[in-house]
């Protein structure tokens, strides 16, 4: 039977918890340069180590390719070739959010609530470098698609 490769996977968390973080001084006006420089470094970096992983998942597909006369071995390697697949795409769109977001930095949009218009945060823009909702306006939108769904 065909062993699967198993490289450690890294995760958003383990991507963000890599950068210094923003000490802000007193006073300071929120969203001022540095602070849109400390945000494009960690969004360009996350991005880039996106990227790496598309390219090590193709070399991977390539180099672990093979027709196994085992039907058991060819559909356990096609359904990890499917999970690998899966989690590109979501990285994939994780990468146009990211390029979204560096767009709102440009335009100077970047760490306010689309909803309400308030702060975000550095410590939440920090967790989560792409949110555009407030925790506030966050919770309501969850709160209102859990009763939606039902």
């Amino acid at each position: 039977m065909a062993t699967a490769s198993k490289k450690p996977k890294k995760t958003d968390s383990s991507i963000l918890a890599t950068f210094t973080p923003y000490k802000a001084k007193k006073n300071e006006e929120y969203m001022n340069d540095k602070q849109k420089e400390h945000f494009t470094a960690i969004l360009t970096r996350w991005k880039h180590e996106l990227m790496e992983e598309v390219d090590r998942t193709v070399s991977h597909m390539k180099d672990e390719a093979a027709n196994f006369p085992d039907p058991a071995d060819r559909a356990s390697q096609e359904e990890e070739f499917s999970l690998e697949l899966r989690t590109r795409d979501r990285e994939r769109k994780l990468i146009k959010k990211i390029d979204s977001t560096l767009e709102l930095i440009d335009q100077d949009d970047y760490g306010y609530c689309e909803s309400c218009g308030i702060d975000i945060g550095i410590r939440r823009l920090e967790a989560r470098p792409t949110a555009t909702l407030c925790i506030d306006c966050k919770t309501l939108a969850e709160i209102k698609e859990k009763q939606e769904r039902g």
